[in-house]
């Protein structure tokens, strides 16, 4: 098959690319190295199977061109990370659901099947853990930045459901929670790389807030292997489905386990939100997704554990490194 995936050179999308061309695809890639990177599908150029174009998916003439000749595609071309979020708020929407309306438009006129991520963020202040799909959203006031991605991504989410209901168009949103694991940086302020490079080079870990705060952290193989079953399984058209790990842990306990697996000596700080993002700031305090509904249309189970995606994104930060033999 022929697959378009934009944003290909992100983090979760390079993943997606190296996965569908071992399974016998031709892969094109759209990427306008924003916040993905060349070299994380540096390694795929030349391949016969393989495509990569710098542009943006606001190119409404070159995604009409692209998606009329694919079979199959993946939008993973999104703004990401909390402080890209707070620093740039009009980009955030602009990109997210602009970029989106492209993308379900020209797959509705060409009848394309197509994945829509969308995130946890959009469970916003909810209490009501573990998250389900169907349960009521609850996000800050709109004078709070912090919103603006969790309200674009449900806005993502209507058009998408929206195109179904009207057209039948085969599309399904995927609500990704915290995904982890090579080739992701620490940016945009993703705690898991942040961490992990802190501690292997002796420096203080920086945990905004108390540390008390919760969340699940699920391996980017994992994840895309359930993108992908669910892109072939049509019981998961017009539906959203929760991905990632269900595995609970406080960002105290993190910053404990990537000293203690690196060896580390570095100290954990505590920073105030607002030193970091500005007055204002909302975080939730848990969150914890249902994964009843993956597991009962695609057999879905995350298979890899927090110290698999420590050990897997130091390996990678530093080559040679075995986190393994430094567990406590």
């Amino acid at each position: 098959m022929k697959i378009l995936i934009t944003g290909g050179a992100g983090f979760v999308g390079s993943h997606l690319a190296d996965k569908l061309i071992a399974q016998g695809n031709e892969i094109t890639v759209i990427d306008d190295l924003s916040t993905g990177r060349y070299s994380n599908v540096a390694h795929l150029e030349g391949r016969p199977d393989f495509r990569l174009i710098i542009d943006t998916v606001l190119n409404a003439s070159l995604m009409e061109e692209l998606i009329r000749e694919s079979d199959r595609v993946y939008h993973m071309a999104s703004a990401v990370g909390v402080r890209l979020i707070m620093e740039q708020p009009v980009k955030t929407i602009e990109t997210i659901f602009h970029g989106t309306d492209v993308v379900l438009g020209r797959c509705s006129t060409f009848r394309k099947r197509v994945l829509i991520p969308s995130t946890s963020e959009v469970y916003g202040k909810g209490v009501s853990v573990p998250f389900k799909e169907d349960d009521d959203l609850l996000t800050g006031a709109t004078d709070k930045h912090r919103w603006a991605y969790a309200c674009a991504k449900t806005l993502d989410e209507f058009l998408a459901l929206a195109h179904y209901k009207e057209t039948n168009l085969p599309v399904i949103v995927a609500r990704l929670f915290n995904t982890v694991g090579p080739r992701q940086t620490g940016q945009y302020g993703m705690v898991v790389p942040r961490f992990v490079k802190a501690a292997i080079e002796n420096a203080p870990i920086e945990v905004h807030g108390d540390g008390t705060q919760s969340r699940c952290f699920g391996h980017v193989d994992d994840v895309t292997n359930g993108l992908i079953a669910a892109m072939e399984t049509p019981a998961c058209f017009g539906q959203v489905v929760n991905f990632g790990s269900d595995r609970e842990v406080s960002i105290n306990d993190l910053a404990k386990r990537a000293i203690d697996m690196t060896g580390s000596k570095s100290e954990i700080r505590y920073v105030p939100y607002d030193q970091v993002y500005g007055a204002g700031f909302e975080d939730m305090q848990r969150r914890v997704p249902s994964l009843e509904k993956a597991a009962r249309l695609l057999g879905y189970q995350p298979t890899r554990t927090l110290d698999d995606i420590i050990n897997d994104v130091a390996a990678e930060m530093q080559p040679g490194l075995s986190t393994q033999t430094q567990n406590a």
